[in-house]
């Protein structure tokens, strides 16, 4: 079993930054990949971006490209989202995953974020 919180959301403007925090415990060497998901309401969930456990490879959604960074503190077991010129449309629920494997993760339960224009 892997646990994830989250923390870090709220309410900004448009233009302003937040940063996420994703805090791992339990079986987290199971974990090959972290990575960042938001459900806007009415909407599917959607990839926003990821990291390896080991390496650095990130991997970014177009829409966030160039504004989010995603980066991991292992020895804290902590991942992270820095989020900067943030507009309305990245308002939505952000939740951490840990994939096993291609088919199979660990979710948390997310946390609120909320861009006003």
């Amino acid at each position: 079993q892997v646990q994830l919180v989250e923390s870090g959301g709220g309410s900004v403007q448009a233009g302003g930054s937040l940063r996420l925090s994703c805090a791992a415990s339990g079986r987290i060497f199971s974990c090959y990949r972290m990575a960042w998901f938001r459900q806007a309401p009415g909407k599917e969930r959607e990839f926003v971006a990821s990291i390896p456990r080991s390496g650095d490879s990130v991997v970014y959604a177009d829409s966030v490209k160039g504004r989010f960074t995603i980066s991991k503190d292992i020895a804290k077991n902590m991942v992270y989202l820095q989020m900067n010129s943030l507009k309305p449309e990245d308002t939505a629920v952000y939740s951490c995953a840990c994939s096993v494997t291609s088919s199979s993760e660990y979710w948390g339960q997310g946390t609120q974020v909320t861009v006003s224009s």
